[in-house]
């Protein structure tokens, strides 16, 4: 069995860059580099690419791209967004929907023609992106006219006009995709209309969401908070996309009722889909032949979720997100290619070529201790593998989770996670990297330090500062703080045990603060731990 050699639980910037490096290395060549939609690891003679989906992939790659260029400072080649783009665009040749082609297509060859409004919020989320960090007056214009389609064809009834649609626009109906829930459908696109409308001031965006918004607190997401698969639908990811968008739009429109909402259901239903470390299963029915197989950008959205509630005041919730980004997120995504040998065929099919290495820094199905869940192997039919579009949302969700690891306002310096960041107003340096938590402001104000929950306040030494601090709810402050003076908090990081459970799982894990240093994995292999013992 093997233990994966590079687990990084600590740097969100390099695990922004290394996933960056994926989305622009997974180019289709023999496709006029559409994006690849999946990768096939297990079993090691199936290794390859497999295609993609022009509506959906370039959206995510897009939305985390940019963003990274924005929250990070990380530099994109505009080659690589350039791709992107004409393969968002190509989904918008048709019409003002996001379209794909039916069946398999090589060379670029082919009509996009089908609606699966699943990719609904991919599409906006391209044209949202390219419309605020590439100023594209063509991405707005495309996202503008498809907001108004979706008005016309959907809005009345809450339901697409089949007839009319398929009468007035080139476009077939995908009719399976179309018998899912509304959480499985149109709902998912709150968040990137919200964002849209941020980025533009485009009042028809905010409207839509408005809409989308109101049916989806009416019929699902009710005041207890609870979950159903039968109401929901089993997509886990869905559930959780469609729940950080109303935290979105709560925090838009200073929504306290919504945010309420949200809050019930991530304090009650969300525990149907997760473990106390973020681990979110991929599909709820108790009737999945995967029971134990993940997927990371659910736990992406359950962060993106907490980051929003800490923000509203309710500190905790950044607890929650960081355990999620050390104990999860981070160890998931793919950095130690050893394990994978193909043979690099150069005249052959570029879904082989230079395989290994284009895949670092992928995200995909992991259990809370490895890639390969306990009982994939008794599947008729077992794989392991990373979906490309998982990349560029773990990757957006690590973005939102590195702005917010600091906060600059009026009331002053708000350090809400305890990883290493440095903006124009404060430098902050992880006591899980180095021997102490360091903080130096850059600019006057007040400095507010979140304590974590397992460090008892009077047993936090404070370095550097000869006041008299006092602690807020969950955090430290310090009134009058020198700038450009380091102060430093040395505490123990406890060595802690803790059972995570889902349903009748049940996984050991050891704890170094919030990072884990040893696990349970049920013998299987390419873990990120250690056993525990």
């Amino acid at each position: 069995m093997t233990k994966l050699k590079d687990v990084n639980t600590s740097d969100i910037k390099g695990a922004i860059k290394l996933g960056c490096h994926t989305m622009c290395n997974t180019f289709n060549a023999d496709d006029a580099d559409i994006p690849f939609g999946a990768v096939q690891v297990r079993p090691q003679f199936e290794a390859r690419f497999s295609p993609g989906h022009e509506a959906h992939h370039p959206g995510r790659h897009l939305n985390a791209l940019l963003n990274a260029e924005d929250a990070v400072g990380i530099e994109i080649e505009e080659e690589c967004i350039e791709k992107h783009a004409r393969a968002a665009y190509f989904s918008y040749s048709q019409a003002p929907l996001p379209l794909e082609r039916i069946g398999k297509h090589v060379g670029g060859k082919g009509t996009p023609i089908a609606l699966g409004d699943h990719s609904v919020r991919e599409g906006f989320h391209a044209l949202y992106a390219l419309t605020k960090y590439r100023d594209s007056d063509r991405a707005r214009e495309i996202a503008e006219a498809s907001i108004q389609t979706i008005f016309d064809y959907w809005v009345p009834n809450e339901e697409w006009d089949f007839c009319r649609i398929e009468r007035d626009l080139p476009v077939k109906i995908d009719r399976i995709q179309n018998t899912h829930t509304f959480i499985q459908r149109m709902a998912r696109s709150i968040g990137p209309l919200v964002k849209f409308y941020r980025a533009t001031s485009h009042g028809p965006a905010l409207q839509l969401a408005e809409v989308l918004k109101e049916k989806v607190i009416r019929d699902f997401f009710r005041e207890d908070g609870s979950f159903s698969t039968s109401i929901f639908g089993n997509h886990a990811h869905s559930t959780t996309s469609v729940l950080s968008s109303l935290a979105q739009f709560a925090d838009l429109t200073h929504d306290a009722g919504l945010i309420a909402r949200v809050k019930a259901f991530f304090d009650n239903g969300l525990w149907d889909m997760r473990d106390q470390i973020g681990w979110s299963v991929e599909v709820t029915s108790t009737e999945s032949s995967y029971p134990l197989r993940g997927e990371a950008n659910n736990t992406g959205d359950m962060v993106e979720t907490a980051l929003i509630l800490g923000k509203w005041g309710y500190a905790s919730y950044y607890a929650d997100a960081e355990r999620m980004l050390r104990s999860h997120l981070l160890p998931s995504q793919l950095r130690d290619t050893s394990f994978i040998v193909v043979a690099d065929d150069v005249n052959g099919a570029d879904s082989t070529k230079n395989f290994a290495d284009r895949i670092r820094g992928a995200f995909g199905f992991p259990a809370q201790y490895g890639h390969e869940p306990a009982g994939i192997w008794e599947s008729d039919n077992p794989r392991i593998g990373f979906h490309l579009d998982i990349v560029g949302g773990a990757v957006g969700s690590l973005c939102e989770a590195y702005r917010s690891i600091t906060r600059f306002d009026e009331t002053g310096h708000w350090v809400n996670m305890l990883f290493d960041h440095e903006t124009a107003e404060i430098e902050v340096r992880s006591p899980y990297r180095y021997p102490q938590l360091e903080v130096k402001i850059k600019k006057p104000g007040p400095l507010h330090i979140r304590i974590p929950p397992w460090i008892e306040h009077d047993l936090v030494r404070i370095n550097g500062w000869s006041g008299f601090p006092h602690f807020s709810e969950d955090y430290l402050v310090i009134e009058q703080p020198e700038v450009g003076h380091s102060i430093a908090l040395d505490f123990d990081l406890p060595v802690h045990d803790m059972v995570l459970t889902f349903r009748d799982f049940e996984t050991r894990a050891r704890f170094r603060g919030d990072e884990v240093i040893a696990m349970d994995n049920f013998g299987t292999d390419l873990t990120f731990f250690d056993p525990f013992e």
